[in-house]
């Protein structure tokens, strides 16, 4: 069945983007990512949604590609990024680029993936430069938040994927040894891996929480610092891959 990656974006029962998402995973994100980022290098982000996390990376990089499906999240990114942003409105699995790139981002989009693994063989075979680097980041279906919800009878098992998730495109949910199965399968070379952010309520519920003050910067800080130390009870779990043989 052809798939509507229009659609696909649009919320349901569960949104498609939190404030949880923007406001607290991806500057935590970017803190995991920033020791290893080949500075002054290429930089091609897969899947950029509607650019908020593009954003981030532009006081890093010249060189910004972003290949995306869905034509009406590339309309909105647009607006919120300069101009020499460049933007390919394509599937991973079809798209031809013009070069390799230095430093790949695939963040929260693997899961959306039909075939996982020969997308991150292509990254691997065809778009990874030599010495580049790859940030792999998906949800984790081994957050506490997600167990919880499975004793509450609200998912079958940690690694379900829920009825509002296939709406979204989600495919599978991944484990942090299933996520480097895959990467391994494809050929890439797997440097680092952790989590990002301890995290033990629902986005929703963390929505409702940023709206008071309750939450405090150095509560945030405590639970990236703990995440490093129990990567399997993140958010989402981080690899950093390079080209394998």
């Amino acid at each position: 069945m052809k798939r509507d990656y229009n659609k696909e974006i649009i919320d349901n029962d569960r949104k498609y983007g939190y404030s949880f998402d923007f406001d607290v995973m991806h500057p935590f994100m970017i803190k995991s990512f920033e020791p290893f980022f080949k500075k002054n290098g290429s930089f091609l982000e897969l899947g950029c949604y509607k650019g908020d996390f593009t954003q981030r990376f532009i006081e890093y990089f010249d060189d910004i590609t972003c290949v995306e499906a869905s034509s009406e999240a590339i309309k909105e990114a647009k607006e919120k990024v300069p101009s020499t942003v460049k933007f390919i409105n394509s599937l991973f699995e079809d798209v031809t680029l013009p070069k390799k790139y230095d430093n790949i981002v695939l963040t929260h989009v693997l899961e959306h993936i039909d075939d996982p693994v020969k997308v991150l063989k292509k990254i691997n075979d065809e778009w990874l430069a030599d010495g580049g680097r790859l940030f792999l980041v998906t949800p984790n279906a081994t957050a506490p938040s997600r167990q919880i919800a499975v004793k509450m009878g609200l998912i079958t098992h940690n690694s379900a994927v829920t009825p509002a998730e296939k709406e979204h495109g989600h495919r599978v949910t991944y484990t942090l040894d299933t996520l480097e199965g895959d990467a391994k399968a494809a050929g890439l070379k797997v440097v680092y891996r952790s989590g990002i952010f301890f995290k033990a309520l629902a986005n929703f519920q963390w929505d409702k929480l940023l709206e008071t003050d309750i939450i405090s910067k150095e509560y945030l800080d405590g639970c990236y610092a703990l995440g490093q130390q129990y990567p399997e009870l993140c958010s989402s779990i981080f690899l950093m891959c390079e080209k394998g043989k």
